[in-house]
């Protein structure tokens, strides 16, 4: 299961072909789907719409895939629910406290325009060849309809320096994760520091950590394939 699909859709086909049933849910607030209205869209929040979508599905147990802040959901999700998550996949890593970047503060702080989705896409990829305006145009009409951009402002309003601290998780609960778990970094990532991920991978016990070079906060989509047949690998193990 991966939160939100419209970044995901090479991983979906990779691990479809190996023959896994992929689930990708487009989470409050983002894309197409409703935001949350008056509740904080906090990680339990989300962890638990993920939990009643599991329900929904009939999905007793799952391998938990997230990226940046779906990091957090997953982490979330497996420490309330344990017997419901099999292996845990976290891409560009949040989780720990550290120094906000300029990037992270801009996209936290980001106001609807063509422009200034332009401007902060163009910090997600390593390759800015990947960037276009035609991506740019759906993800900046996704972002301005009613009430999606009222409900992402809430949740980090400046100063946001504040968030990244509230959000991380104490060391000790990172290390009760006791899921097989798959960390994953992009080693140019200017959004969320490669020092996260090292930081995670060190108190996760059952952990391994992969860091792709020339690759920023997108390692799904600039290197899909690599990135797809390493997921593959790792869920196809026996747990």
């Amino acid at each position: 299961i991966a939160a939100n699909s419209t970044g995901w859709r090479f991983l979906l086909h990779g691990l479809a072909a190996a023959g896994r049933r992929a689930i990708a849910w487009n989470a409050p607030g983002y894309t197409l789907s409703e935001p949350f209205g008056d509740a904080a869209p906090t990680p339990g929040a989300y962890a638990a719409v993920l939990g009643a979508l599991m329900d929904a599905l009939g999905v007793a147990r799952a391998d938990v895939v997230g990226s940046s802040f779906g990091t957090l959901v997953g982490m979330c999700f497996a420490a309330r629910h344990p017997e419901r998550v099999r292996r845990l996949v976290l891409m560009g890593a949040a989780g720990v406290s550290f120094p906000i970047t300029p990037a992270l503060d801009a996209v936290w702080g980001y106001e609807p325009s063509f422009e200034n989705m332009r401007r902060i896409m163009d910090v997600f990829a390593y390759d800015r060849g990947l960037v276009n305006d035609d991506l740019a145009r759906l993800r900046y009409e996704a972002s301005a309809r009613p009430g999606v951009q009222e409900s992402y402002a809430q949740m980090f309003p400046a100063p946001r320096q504040r968030w990244v601290d509230a959000l991380a998780s104490p060391e000790e609960a990172i290390a009760n994760i006791d899921k097989e778990t798959l960390v994953v970094h992009g080693r140019d990532d200017l959004v969320i520091p490669l020092e996260n991920s090292i930081r995670l991978s060190r108190l996760i016990s059952r952990s391994q950590l992969h860091v792709y070079g020339r690759c920023g906060h997108w390692t799904q989509i600039e290197h899909a394939g690599r990135f797809a047949r390493l997921v593959a690998d790792f869920l196809a193990e026996d747990n």
